[in-house]
């Protein structure tokens, strides 16, 4: 019997860890787009899942964005049957007149239409084929933005989509390796020609960022930048669970907070209670900025008797009587 490829086993082994103390006794779910990453993950869940017991389904979304994507849809999902994936689920989506841009619209109902499908089956989870790389690109972009720890984290190994518990299993295998799994396997990956779009910033940083990063600094820079987001990751989340702590003991009776706790805090943990503090009032997270966080801030370390602190949503705080409180968004003054 031949010997398996390396990257075959790899993938497989990923696979297996991600799934070997999966709670819940649904099926799991694998988006695929027919790109290298996802093809490749999808044929070892194929292969993993039934030897843990767990049934094995797929899911492919069709953006509607480009020509023949529908017939790709359609040949993803026959493939998909035909491996033994069961159930597959081809799901059409329309991106027109979602805010962001076409990235960003497209991103959105894709996983809108990925966890309604895997709300509908019951499956115990959604795999995505997330790799190290995309990983160190999604870091290299958040530092682009001047995005703070949150953002140098970047995408988590597992995270909650609403009910549905989503599973990037390939953060630590390369893209290399998921492409040679497919040569190794007989499979035809499709190119997605949105990922060689100069237009995007993510497909630039694919071709030009990180190929003068690996010549300069060598390879390994793609794993330091994924291990950066891991150990970022694991401070980010602790520093999150002191600040729930933090939040609960500045808060006001009347539902504000008191600048005197707050004044107390360290500022790495200040800053994150004010962040969520101004989400439960209701301003959207993907809106709420380090601008508005700092002007909080100033009404506790700044103060010079200033006025309101404004807030996505029409939102405004002031301070008063030695605590931050909300305004309602159509009082006047």
């Amino acid at each position: 019997m031949a010997a398996l490829a390396p990257p075959v086993a790899a993938i497989r082994r990923a696979i297996r860890h991600a799934l070997i103390e999966l709670p819940g006794p649904g099926p799991v779910l694998v988006a695929c787009s027919g790109g290298a990453d996802s093809l490749a993950l999808a044929a070892a869940t194929a292969f993993v899942a039934p030897r843990l017991g767990r049934s094995a389904g797929l899911v492919t979304v069709d953006h509607g964005l480009q020509e023949g994507s529908a017939q790709r849809a359609a040949a993803v999902a026959d493939w998909a049957r035909a491996a033994g994936l069961a159930p597959v689920e081809v799901v059409r989506v329309d991106v027109s007149g979602r805010p962001g841009g076409p990235e960003a619209a497209a991103r959105a109902a894709r996983y809108r239409a990925l966890t309604e499908v895997a709300g509908g089956v019951g499956a115990a989870a959604l795999l995505t084929g997330h790799t190290r790389d995309d990983q160190a690109e999604t870091v290299l972009l958040a530092m682009a933005r001047g995005a703070g720890p949150r953002g140098l984290s970047g995408m988590p190994a597992q995270r909650r989509l609403g009910p549905v518990l989503l599973l990037r299993p390939l953060l630590e295998v390369g893209r290399e390796q998921t492409r040679a799994a497919c040569t190794a396997l007989g499979l035809d990956p499709w190119e997605d020609p949105h990922n060689a779009d100069p237009a995007y910033a993510r497909a630039r940083v694919r071709a030009e960022v990180l190929p003068v990063l690996v010549r300069a600094l060598g390879p390994a820079v793609l794993d330091n930048l994924a291990r950066t987001a891991r150990l970022v990751a694991v401070d980010t989340a602790a520093l999150d669970e002191q600040a729930s702590a933090a939040l609960d003991g500045v808060r006001h009776p009347d539902g504000g907070l008191c600048v005197g706790g707050l004044a107390e805090l360290a500022p790495a943990v200040r800053g994150r209670v004010l962040h969520a503090w101004a989400r439960e009032l209701g301003a959207r997270p993907a809106a709420l900025s380090h601008r508005h966080v700092g002007a909080l801030e100033a009404l506790i370390t700044g103060w010079r008797g200033q006025g309101a602190a404004h807030l996505p949503g029409g939102l405004r705080v002031l301070r008063r009587a030695g605590r931050l409180a909300a305004v309602n968004p159509d009082a006047q003054g």
